[in-house]
């Protein structure tokens, strides 16, 4: 157990290494992210004075009206290709350093482009799952919330892979999910003990926005308005690059471990005897 955590912290530190040597794929979450925003405000703003407004949201009711079905599968569609997109974008990107190549974020782009028809087919399964889940969790308010947190949280276990599948092996959704969890099980506990690794990364960066929020607090308390604000500003601001430092991490670790569970590639940048141990272990 030591051993394999101890693995996952040093899988977590080679995935940071990637990311100082590719700071740009941090472009791709930021504009995920902002696109995400977009598409909310897209379906909620016309909407607003609709109670399908609250469905969109996640505060409505129980879904007994068919027209919030339709306009609740139509957001997570749109909100799921993004993602994906982006997603895949970032893997490829990881990928090709991963094989000894300088990527761009407009290789990125080209890849998830032309993967742009397993992306949509993932997003509309993805999509189903979701309002499928919703609806588990709209009928019961104690027993469908756990029902749907248990259902949904093995989902996401048994497509841990699916995006690099869709990547490299460009797949439809069936075979995707097959794929994943083939080598999901091969990779479980690496994939656990890193995920762990960048938490702490994460917690430790996190910790250090505290030192200028709690004094910026303190400074307008005493009067000092501006100063106060600027620390509390970039006590935020160094909380958002951290979080979008999070998801790339989370990504390049991801294409790092399918790989070589995948293809028995050793990533660069990544130590051999760190993996081959990690997955003989």
């Amino acid at each position: 157990m030591f051993a394999r955590i101890a693995n996952g912290w040093e899988l977590a530190k080679e995935s940071f290494r990637v990311l100082r040597i590719d700071k740009e794929l941090m472009v791709f979450p930021l504009v995920s992210g902002i696109a995400c925003l977009l598409v909310l405000a897209s379906f909620a703003l016309p909407l607003w004075n609709s109670p399908y407004a609250k469905v969109v949201l996640d505060e409505g009711p129980a879904l007994d009206d068919p027209v919030a079905y339709v306009i609740l599968f139509a957001f997570y569609l749109v909100n799921y290709f993004v993602i994906l997109f982006f997603n895949s974008a970032l893997v490829a990107c990881a990928i090709i350093r991963f094989k000894g190549g300088d990527p761009t974020v407009a290789d990125g782009f080209r890849a998830a482009s032309n993967r742009l028809p397993q992306i949509f087919a993932w997003a509309l399964v993805s999509a189903t799952v979701g309002l499928v889940l919703r609806v588990i969790e709209s009928r019961s308010e104690r027993v469908g919330q756990i029902a749907a947190a248990l259902l949904g949280a093995g989902w996401t276990i048994a497509t841990y892979f699916v995006v690099p599948v869709l990547v490299v092996e460009r797949t439809g959704p069936v075979d995707a999910v097959k794929r994943s969890l083939s080598v999901l099980r091969r990779t479980w506990g690496e994939a656990l003990a890193a995920n762990f690794g960048i938490g702490i990364l994460v917690f430790l960066l996190s910790l250090l926005a505290i030192v200028p929020i709690v004094f910026g607090g303190m400074a307008i308390a005493a009067g000092h308005a501006v100063m106060g604000g600027i620390l509390i500003v970039g006590g935020v601001v160094w909380l958002l690059l951290v979080g979008l430092m999070s998801s790339t991490l989370d990504s390049i670790l991801l294409a790092a471990l399918y790989l070589f569970a995948a293809k028995g590639t050793v990533p660069q940048h990544f130590d051999n005897d760190l993996l081959r141990d990690a997955f003989t272990s």
